[in-house]
């Protein structure tokens, strides 16, 4: 990561995870399909569950940062013995992870859902979706820090392959589950929970078993290397701020779901359907992302400049191209992206336009994500935070719900334009700010 040609490293570092995170957009995807033919109450139940699932979520991604760039600097300051014990202490943290969401989603599941509606199919399918995800949800955090140290050491071909292993595997499972083929029993929405949580725990096995056997850079071993107070820290002083940042995001969703109830269900089924869409357009950015931090975070750690700055140029341009690819299928087809989910002719109705007016915020988004990232690779990472809470929390909610009040259900979507303008602004000046304060010094040592 210190000697081969940016241009090069870049694309063999982060192709293998866009490819992945293409693969895991698929098969988010693929669970909306096939539970929206179902009805749009189990659509909707999905959509509403996606607060809490992205909460979980974050905590892992969360994490998986914060150990990502804590091993990739102590491997480019030649300090095995620290990535050893940074790799170790993530694996503690996912497990205590799992414990903390297999009791919140076991206990309080049904609360959520009854204070965002009162509907008992919505409720039924939506605590029964929830409570499987979560008590089974270590699958997934094992397959986080399984894939973050194969990322860390550059290993980002086998980090790929346990992802697309896992998605496979639910894709494949997803219509066996819920309706209930090759003799299975139909488990509706429960199916394409359990479906989910299969493939995360087969691709958290492999994970573990190909980071032990060939990511020989770091030595996994509970028994040597204890929890570290100190090192949880300098892995949350990264992570920490990436956790509030993406929990943010769930605080949002469950706001405007609670701002689009108050129309109709159909806008929330709407909404949902968005996210899942976006996925493919922001997953390739987000993979791009997770081949960009090792590379900034080693070469920060020996002292390289030229090559942080050559590395941020050539990510912002990868992931403005991609957004903009994006920005044109949402554009040209929104009626055929909704299709794929079986839209009524209600959500065709409230769906064309809202996928068109939001996209329109792709143009910037794909700068904002790639800054976000670089902070937190320079150990930055309360600058993503104050992005994404300005974004969300100042900007994109108080916006929507001030929209829904003046102009009704068809113009809250332009709040998602109008908060991504503010976010490209606010990244523009802590990129200055970081480069000044981080980047610009090493030229002089």
């Amino acid at each position: 990561m210190g000697v081969m040609p940016i241009g090069k490293l870049l694309m063999s570092m982060s192709v293998p995870m866009m490819i992945s995170m293409l693969v895991q957009a698929l098969y988010n995807v693929v669970d909306s399909m096939f539970v929206a033919r179902l009805n749009e109450s189990a659509l909707t139940a999905v959509s509403l569950a996606f607060p809490v699932q992205n909460l979980m979520i974050a905590v892992g991604t969360g994490t998986g940062v914060g150990i990502n760039a804590l091993v990739s600097r102590s491997l480019g300051e030649k300090d095995t013995e620290h990535a050893n014990s940074a790799a170790n202490n993530g694996i503690y943290l996912s497990i205590f992870s799992f414990m903390a969401f297999a009791f919140l989603t076991g206990v309080f599941g049904p609360l959520f859902f009854k204070v965002q509606t009162d509907n008992a199919q919505i409720i039924s399918y939506g605590v029964s979706y929830v409570r499987i995800i979560g008590i089974m949800s270590f699958g997934m955090y094992m397959q986080f820090v399984g894939e973050k140290l194969l990322q860390s050491t550059g290993k980002t071909v086998y980090s790929m392959l346990t992802q697309i292993l896992g998605a496979v595997i639910n894709i494949i499972l997803d219509p066996i589950m819920i309706f209930g083929l090759f003799g299975f029993p139909r488990l509706e929405v429960a199916g394409a929970a359990v479906a989910t949580v299969t493939g995360q725990i087969i691709a958290a096995v492999v994970g573990m078993i190909v980071n032990i056997k060939v990511n020989r850079e770091l030595h996994i071993s509970l028994v040597k290397y204890r929890l570290s107070k100190k090192v949880v820290k300098n892995i949350y002083s990264v992570g920490f701020p990436s956790i509030i940042m993406a929990s943010i995001g769930s605080v949002m969703t469950f706001g405007m779901n609670k701002i689009l109830m108050g129309f109709t269900s159909t806008a929330t089924a709407v909404f949902g359907v968005y996210f899942k869409l976006q996925s493919f357009v922001f997953m390739p950015v987000f993979g791009l992302n997770n081949g960009m931090v090792p590379i900034v975070a080693y070469n920060y750690g020996a002292r390289k400049p030229e090559r942080i700055t050559k590395t941020i140029r050539l990510s912002v341009l990868c992931a403005v191209c991609i957004m903009l690819l994006g920005l044109s299928v949402f554009q040209l087809m929104p009626g055929v992206l909704l299709n794929f989910f079986n839209a009524s002719d209600a959500m065709r109705e409230i769906g064309i336009p809202a996928l068109r007016i939001i996209s329109v915020s792709f143009i910037l988004a794909g700068f904002s994500v790639v800054s976000c990232s670089v902070f937190q690779a320079l150990g930055h990472g309360f600058l993503s935070l104050a992005v994404s809470v300005m974004r969300q929390l100042f900007v994109l909610l108080p916006a929507a719900f001030l929209l829904s009040k003046i102009g009704g259900l068809h113009v809250i979507w332009w709040a998602f334009p109008f908060a991504e303008i503010f976010s490209a602004c606010i990244c523009a000046v802590f990129m200055r700010y970081t480069y000044k304060k981080e980047i610009r010094p090493l030229k002089k040592i």
